[in-house]
């Protein structure tokens, strides 16, 4: 029998937590390395979530409803719901008729979602890493 209240799980953390300073607590963190990163580089965005961020973002300065847009693409409000979350990854047909819907082209959208993604990668450029254009010595016109 146990002795937890009915409605409540017991949680079982996975790694050990360290106790605030001077606490006296018995657990302490893991050392790290000398040399070791103190945090993890972030992680790069998954392609559904810049375009959905996209998505999103040109409905709501359109002040366009969910219902609306999805009516308009002709896919259900859920699966545009999802879309906008990055929660499904949309074949081209229906990213370009949601692009419709809110008077883009396929292109527009993709690119906006490329120019998020490239606002990402730039502050990384400056550590020790060179960006994907640099390597053309000038021929790239990127912005």
């Amino acid at each position: 029998m146990s002795t937890h209240a009915p409605n409540e799980a017991q949680v079982i953390p996975l790694r050990p937590q360290a106790s605030p300073p001077g606490s006296g607590g018995e657990t302490r963190a893991p050392q790290r390395p000398a040399g070791a990163p103190q945090t993890p580089a972030p992680r790069e965005p998954l392609w559904r979530n810049l375009v959905g961020d996209v998505l999103r973002r040109e409905r709501l300065a359109q002040e366009r409803t969910l219902k609306d847009v999805a009516e308009a693409a002709r896919i259900s409000m859920p699966y545009l719901s999802e879309l906008e979350r990055g929660r499904k990854e949309a074949s081209s047909e229906v990213l370009a008729a949601a692009a419709q819907a809110l008077g883009l082209g396929l292109a527009d959208l993709l690119s906006l979602a490329q120019d998020d993604l490239a606002r990402y990668a730039r502050p990384r450029v400056g550590r020790g890493r060179t960006s994907p254009t640099a390597q053309y010595d000038g021929l790239c016109l990127a912005a």
